[in-house]
């Protein structure tokens, strides 16, 4: 892999893929979520974007020198051109942006040798894929900033986000370890920060739908049910 730095949704996947297996160790659909909220997470950190009342505002309407980005900022209305308004719902641009988002982040880094592709078929007859870690692949180093992050008490915003983003898709080692209090902490870190909040609200709404027998908008296109 080359040097340059790892964004918010390629550490997302890196977090919640099984370095072996290459499935997720969340649910499919909510990873998809969960990386179209770690894109609009970036472009807010890098000053492309910025959040008001729920909706996602450009402001500054350049393409970022980052390709996946620049196709996600180009998605968005520019300022003053939402339908009701400035800019678009975050909720809503989650939900509909998922799944490319998922699948542009998983090509690019197929592509880098950060991961690889294995091509599988259900009952026989319906491809589906699992993503391991490839040669190239730094997930070790994830990891192990993510927790050294976590012992610190999330000091940087960056670290921050993408525990709050990985709480928000429901991450096992992020709302299912510790104390009650460390992961009521983590729950209530994925309401804190707007785009984790996004993802939150998706996911809620898929599960609440799964319980009056919905189907939640669409299924997981990651495979981690």
């Amino acid at each position: 892999m080359s040097g340059a730095a790892l964004t918010l949704p390629e550490e997302l996947l890196l977090l919640a893929l099984d370095p072996v297996r290459g499935k997720p160790y969340c649910r499919g659909r909510f990873l998809e979520y969960g990386i179209a909220g770690a894109a609009l997470a970036e472009l807010e950190l890098q000053g492309w974007i910025a959040e008001e009342r729920g909706r996602v505002v450009v402001v500054k309407p350049l393409d970022p020198p980052d390709p996946l980005l620049a196709v996600f900022l180009r998605s968005l209305p520019p300022a003053g051109k939402g339908r009701s308004g400035s800019g678009v719902p975050a909720r809503r641009w989650v939900r509909r942006s998922a799944r490319q988002a998922e699948g542009l982040y998983l090509d690019a880094l197929v592509e880098r040798g950060v991961l690889r592709r294995e091509t599988r078929r259900f009952l026989g007859l319906f491809p589906y894929h699992r993503h391991p870690a490839g040669a190239a692949s730094p997930a070790a180093e994830v990891r192990q900033r993510f927790e050294a992050s976590r012992a610190a008490g999330r000091p940087d915003p960056r670290g921050r986000m993408l525990a709050a983003l990985a709480a928000a898709v429901e991450l096992p080692s992020v709302v299912r370890q510790g104390d009650r209090r460390t992961r009521r902490a983590a729950r209530a870190l994925a309401r804190e920060e707007w785009p984790a909040l996004a993802v939150h609200r998706n996911v809620r709404q898929d599960k609440a739908a799964q319980a009056g027998g919905g189907d939640g908008g669409g299924g997981g296109g990651g495979g981690g049910d």
